[in-house]
């Protein structure tokens, strides 16, 4: 299997963003720290005040290059990066970066910046080239980034088997007594026993704090009866996300909240149902959306049923009413429809799913069952 650092991959993405730039006019594509430069590169660059920029030439004016703080140079070579056939250009404390950007670049009618990119870098680029459009890397890195390679599907199961094994140890955590706190320490040190290299969140709702949907934690004590929201993720070392949410309760839950949760595992279905190449994102939406409000839960459905998960844990597609994209095999997104009566208590299941040409593949496998402690 080809790792999703692999310098023929990474030269595959780099070429793919060459040429698109120059399908929609762009003299370059400028490429900050974050997500999209660790994409391109494998690099996972510190994003600070001084310049790293990735610069990708349109398809026919150049390679690709690095523009680096001095003191980091080192540091970008020995990531994935050193492996990839692109020119580092370090300055110093004293040098314009910028300047020299735009003085390789020269005359540019069409630029595009990193969607991520600092305000005072956009300003600094908009000084550098006045006469330019400026516009969204989005327009190309979104549309290579939405679709996952084998490599890239294959990482994102790694990091769903991983807080799979998190949520498998999460029923001996919950015990009434215990503060949402202590079992969300707990749950942050599985995290990285599992794998992972980064806690990135932890959502303990137990509960009337299960009806927020991103509550997070605090120090409300865990009492018998209580429903509670545990929804995790982490980053692994290869800069892939995990994302999951499971429901637990404290003893046997009310008959109301077992009716509850069976239409939320309907819905959950549902929407898994849905996923199918070519399908609008918004129809897999509707689908459990259409469960819970059948239901008379419709209000109490606050969110969208899913996003998109990589390299970042939100990022396209996103599973929403008008969003009209098409599935793509290889697309991942969650699927999390919730349901929540504030002042009581919350439920909610999540899983990412890949498409595929058969449909939904869960890379999370967890019983969705409502797991009574």
């Amino acid at each position: 299997m080809t790792s999703v650092t692999d310098p023929y991959e990474l030269k595959q993405r780099l070429h793919a963003a060459a040429t698109r730039s120059i399908e929609l006019g762009l003299n370059a594509l400028l490429i900050t720290p974050g997500a999209d430069l660790r994409y391109l590169t494998g690099y996972a660059a510190p994003d600070l005040e001084r310049l790293t920029c990735l610069v990708v030439p349109a398809l026919g004016k150049g390679d690709p290059y690095l523009v680096v703080p001095e003191l980091e140079a080192d540091q970008a070579q020995a990531s994935p990066l050193g492996r990839l056939d692109i020119q580092s250009v370090s300055y110093g404390e004293t040098a314009d970066p910028y300047a020299e950007i735009g003085r390789r670049i020269g005359a540019a009618s069409g630029i595009g910046l990193a969607n991520r990119m600092w305000a005072e870098k956009v300003l600094a680029f908009r000084a550098v080239f006045p006469k330019a459009e400026l516009s969204l890397s989005d327009a190309i890195l979104g549309q290579l980034r939405i679709v996952k390679s084998q490599a890239e599907i294959e990482a994102l199961t790694q990091a769903g088997r991983a807080i799979d094994r998190v949520h498998a140890r999460v029923p001996e955590l919950l015990r009434a007594g215990r503060s949402e706190r202590e079992v969300a320490r707990d749950i942050a040190e599985a995290i990285l026993d599992t794998g992972h290299e980064s806690v990135d969140f932890v959502i303990v709702g137990s509960g009337p704090n299960g009806a927020s949907p991103h509550h997070g934690y605090n120090d409300r004590i865990l009492e018998p009866g209580d429903q509670i929201v545990v929804d995790i993720g982490g980053t692994m070392p290869d800069g892939y996300c995990s994302d999951c949410t499971r429901t637990y309760s404290l003893g046997e839950p009310s008959e109301e909240f077992n009716r509850l949760y069976r239409v939320l595992y309907e819905a959950q279905e549902a929407a898994r149902v849905a996923v199918e190449q070519a399908v609008p994102f918004e129809q897999i939406d509707a689908a459990a959306r259409d469960v819970i409000s059948a239901a008379g839960y419709g209000e109490q459905f606050l969110h969208r049923t899913g996003h998109g998960i990589g390299l970042e844990t939100h990022e396209p597609p996103y599973v929403v009413e008008g969003n009209k994209e098409l599935v793509r095999i290889g697309n991942t997104f969650s699927i999390e429809p919730g349901i929540y009566f504030s002042g009581r208590f919350g439920a909610r299941i999540e899983d990412i799913v890949v498409a595929t040409a058969e449909g939904a593949e869960s890379l999370n496998n967890q019983p969705r069952e409502l797991v009574i402690v």
